[in-house]
């Protein structure tokens, strides 16, 4: 093979497809035969060399590869229709005639197409029959081209058979062909091109170890939003929107409870105002489990975003006791979903995943998307002794990760905590302890209202010591009850009694189960311990398990309970009483190494819990460049070429005080916050309507500021500052009361600092008489 022949070999692999051949398609589909890779990086550098020596060819040599390519390039035989419809050919027969001298195909490859396809098409015809007995035509035709007969050639060709088998394995090779002039313009702009467009896709499809992980553009794929609006750098508050086209499906929708400087605030529900302009596409809420930072906010969003709610039997039932508080039952479509089970909402499938946590029947989720599945794992711990139903549905997350999944929203509140989460049942260990070591005394637990497996547990040693049950505060009653309704606790005749018949029996027999485990003020066991419940009074012999950990907030709230409950001679038990419901790092070690995702995203946490989720996550083999720590409000868009936040929504908490949704805003909480630390001072006078002039005050009356009868000279200090004050304002003709109140406010507020260091708040107050 010349080296010319070679490169342009080379030149054909580089460039992947050739102007030729979209000129070769149409004249005559032929297929083409496999060339040759390069040999060598010379070969690669011959390129450069020869594109300057085409580039100096004549016109005369550009038409001669127009015709000479529409041969050299196509399969041998291709012109030989009668051989390709199965005819007994030649070839078949190992009787084709040996071309002995390769200038008869260069005269061949000069003559007219149109007269090479008549020429092939006599030559099929006048083919040697399946006998070996040659047609007079076919022979007269090989003695006009030179060639040897039928006979000679048979013998010649057996002779040469060796060297044929040499030459079918060369024929790429083309070493005996003739040189090919160079290529158009049109061929040297084109194929360049045509490489770029298969060297760009490179990046999305080589090896994560050889080049990392390249996003792609993700050009013709599926894409699908996730919106978290709550649940992130919060505990609590949990609600995340998965969006595709005209489809958005809403995964779980709770509240969170109010901090330490949101005062006389009741409870905090998500900003869902995205979800309003949208509600076109909203086909339903999906609800993982029953807690209240799940489902607390339902009652107040269905009122705006009236949608079906689906979820588990227990789930769906707590969230029917919401609704019939708010009167909300007849409005509200509710659907109950087995484990196991999928519905389908617009263009999304969802299943729901068997889990454990520390209420029962919790479901993870898995969204069946146009762009690739997604998990969701709800609130989870991985427990292989549970206390009721059946144990996490771990093969089933084997199966997806078998199948692929695009990306996983893994819970991370216990991700900084290392090891596995202990099972329910050891809680059960440390009752049974408990009790057997109390004998004489009445023992109160005090636990989450939710949690139906703790309360089991607690039954049961109240059971096998012979102990009476009071069930206590409003929603440990609610949730109780429906759990037995449902089947999801057992609790026997006779066992449990109500809290007025308390009376009737020695404290011994007793074990009250309460709510106020996180030192809630109008909770149970917190008024319990300030002596503030009308039918239960704490006594020194009591014994008080607090079976919980404070959730990060309320430490200050649960330390307050205990020391008023130490003050009064009660024993105080937290060790080993309580166990999480959520996963710790191995259990979300172990949840990577089933799924496999291609992306990670942290949810439902605090910054340092997300944090630590990602770091799991790559410490299981996710790159860096596939963990996204998201915000509330985030669009992220995801699909298998990238995973990255596109825009922004409003997205926040708003306040619940009372029965007002949304009133209470940031201007009032800091007024709030302003009268708790530094109280008020309101300033009165009258003026007459027309001539404006002072007919009464000014008066001072403070709160919180000051105690007035211990105070009485500052007071009189200040009343001559907000005399002069408003002399001044009459004295220039100001009618304005905005200006005066602004000059009452500033003079008597750089009074007060000079005086006292404090700023409290001045509410001026101008009233108008004629």
């Amino acid at each position: 093979m010349t080296e010319k022949q070679n490169t342009e070999n080379q030149n054909a692999e580089v460039y992947a497809a050739p102007a030729t051949e979209r000129e070769e398609k149409s004249v005559q589909p032929a297929e083409r035969q496999p060339i040759e890779k390069p040999a060598d990086v010379q070969a690669a550098k011959q390129i450069e060399q020869d594109v300057q020596v085409r580039e100096e060819k004549t016109a005369e040599a550009k038409a001669e590869e127009k015709a000479e390519k529409k041969t050299d390039e196509k399969p041998e035989g291709a012109n030989r229709p009668a051989q390709k419809k199965g005819r007994g050919g030649a070839r078949r027969d190992g009787n084709r005639p040996q071309r002995q001298d390769r200038q008869e195909e260069k005269k061949r490859d000069d003559k007219n197409p149109d007269e090479r396809k008549r020429e092939n098409k006599t030559q099929g015809e006048n083919r040697p029959k399946k006998n070996g007995k040659p047609k007079q035509q076919h022979e007269a035709e090989k003695h006009e081209a030179g060639k040897s007969s039928p006979k000679q050639g048979a013998k010649q060709e057996r002779a040469e058979k060796p060297e044929k088998k040499i030459e079918r394995q060369d024929r790429n090779d083309r070493s005996d062909r003739p040189e090919k002039p160079e290529k158009t313009a049109a061929q040297r702009t084109k194929a360049p091109k045509r490489a770029e467009r298969q060297n760009a896709k490179l990046p999305a499809v080589a090896a994560p170890e050889e080049v990392g992980f390249v996003p792609g553009t993700g050009e013709g794929q599926a894409k699908v939003r996730i919106i978290p609006l709550g649940g992130l750098e919060q505990i609590g508050m949990n609600i995340t929107a998965f969006e595709y086209e005209d489809t958005i499906v809403v995964v779980d929708c709770g509240l969170a409870f109010p901090t330490d400087d949101m005062l006389g605030i009741d409870l905090v529900i998500p900003d869902v105002t995205y979800l309003e302009r949208n509600i076109d596409k909203v086909k339903g809420f999906v609800i993982t489990h029953g807690h209240e930072d799940h489902i607390g906010a339902l009652p107040y969003i269905l009122q705006k975003i009236n949608v079906p709610v689906y979820g588990t039997k227990l789930t769906i039932a707590l969230i029917e006791n919401k609704l019939k508080e708010h009167n909300l039952m007849k409005n509200t479509k509710r659907k109950v979903v087995k484990h196991g089970q999928s519905i389908t909402l617009g263009a999304f499938r969802v299943e729901f995943i068997k889990t454990n946590h520390s209420i029962a029947d919790a479901a993870a989720l898995a969204l069946f998307t146009p762009a690739g599945v997604i998990v969701h794992t709800g609130d989870f711990k991985v427990d292989y002794t549970p206390v009721f139903g059946d144990a996490f549905d771990l093969p089933r997350f084997a199966e997806l990760g078998k199948k692929g999944v695009l990306a996983l929203l893994s819970d991370s509140t216990n991700a900084i905590r290392p090891g596995f989460t202990a099972s329910e049942r050891t809680v059960g260990k440390t009752f049974d302890a408990v009790f057997a070591e109390h004998k004489n005394n009445r023992i109160i637990v005090a636990t989450f209202a939710s949690n139906v497996d703790r309360v089991q547990q607690i039954v049961y040693s109240a059971c096998k010591y012979g102990r009476k049950v009071v069930v206590e505060g409003r929603s440990m009653v609610n949730v109780i009850g429906t759990a037995s309704e449902l089947g999801y606790i057992n609790i026997p005749e006779n066992t449990l009694i109500d809290i007025d018949q308390l009376k009737n029996y020695p404290d011994e027999q007793t074990v009250l189960i309460t709510t106020g485990s996180q030192g809630e003020a109008m909770a149970a066991l917190s008024r319990m311990a300030s002596g503030m419940h009308r039918k239960v009074t704490i006594k020194p012999n009591d014994v008080v398990i607090m079976s919980s950990h404070p959730i990060p907030g309320n430490e200050k709230a649960v330390s307050k309970v205990i020391n008023e409950l130490a003050m009064k001679g009660v024993e105080v038990i937290t060790e080993d009483t309580h166990v999480s419901g959520h996963a710790c790092q191995e259990e979300i070690k172990l949840i990577y190494s089933l799924l496999h995702p291609r992306y990670a995203l942290p949810v439902h946490g605090e910054y340092r819990h997300l944090v630590a989720n990602r770091s799991i996550a790559m410490a299981m083999g996710v790159p860096k460049e596939r963990t996204l720590i998201m915000s509330s409000g985030n669009v992220v868009e995801i699909c298998e070429d990238y995973c990255k936040v596109v825009d922004q929504v409003q997205a926040g908490g708003i306040l619940v005080d009372g029965l007002g949704v949304g009133d209470v805003g940031n201007i009032v909480l800091r007024d709030r916050q302003n009268l708790a630390q530094n109280g008020i001072i309101i300033v009165v006078l009258t003026l007459e309507k027309y001539s404006n002039q002072l007919l009464a005050g000014p008066d001072i009356v403070s709160r919180g500021f000051v105690y007035v009868r211990e105070s009485e000279d500052l007071m009189d200090d200040a009343k001559n500052i907000v005399d002069n004050a408003v002399a001044d304002c009459l004295d220039r003709h100001v009618t304005d009361w905005g200006k005066i109140k602004n000059i009452i406010r500033d003079s008597l507020s750089d009074f007060l600092w000079k005086r006292m260091k404090r700023s409290p708040m001045i509410l001026p107050i101008i009233m108008e008489v004629e």
